[in-house]
């Protein structure tokens, strides 16, 4: 075979080879986060673990979160037998019922989203009412903290009237780091950093 065809032949295996890696990678990367996407950002390198992990940033709307939350409390409320949804809109609303006596009252809480500069967020209640019953804010708090399962990172705090929302601490089995970047609702973006480790993947990032 001619010497610049048979160096044709291993530039396109090459390019080949390349292109079937990259495409096994970013399928993988999307398998892992389990995440409706809208748009995915160039991956840049954490600036405090450079050498373990890369963090993209993956933007959704607010519809795609709704439905991954409330499917996640679904499997919460597995055994539980009170319940409760989220819904997102112009602000977060809570809904569900809460016991009273012998009987259970509709509830429900609008929360605004503050997101803090770890990442986590704070839901700060906007208005709460539970069915007809005149109570204050921080009693029916107190009501959702008691009887409404939460799961470990999630806080309800009745003094502040506010929940607050320890994403950076959510236990991921793919072993992922989330935090959030914005959560603005009424202009439907929301944008979150996913970091991924290397070792997430199986590979292991060189420099020379």
């Amino acid at each position: 075979m001619p010497k610049h065809k048979k160096k044709r032949n291993t530039w396109k295996c090459i390019f080949f080879w390349l292109l079937g890696f990259n495409v096994l990678v970013l399928l993988c990367i999307l398998a892992l986060i389990f995440w409706p996407v809208s748009e995915t950002e160039t991956p840049t390198p954490s600036e405090d673990n450079t050498q373990r992990s890369s963090e993209f940033t993956v933007r959704t709307s607010k519809q795609n979160v709704n439905e991954l939350v409330n499917a996640y409390i679904e499997t919460l409320l597995d055994d539980s037998d009170h319940q409760y949804s989220i819904s997102l809109d112009k602000d977060v609303e809570l809904i569900g019922e809460l016991p009273v006596f012998s009987s259970t009252v509709p509830v429900s809480v609008h929360l605004e989203p503050v997101v803090q500069d770890n990442g986590d967020v704070i839901l700060k209640q906007e208005s709460i009412s539970i069915g007809k019953l005149a109570l204050p804010n921080k009693k029916i708090m107190e009501y959702l903290k008691k009887y409404l399962p939460m799961p470990e990172w999630v806080t309800v705090d009745p003094k502040n009237e506010e929940i607050y929302v320890a994403v950076t601490d959510m236990e991921i089995r793919s072993n992922l780091n989330v935090s959030v970047e914005s959560f603005d609702l009424e202009s439907n973006n929301l944008a979150f950093n996913i970091e991924i480790p290397y070792e997430t993947l199986g590979i292991e990032k060189r420099y020379y």
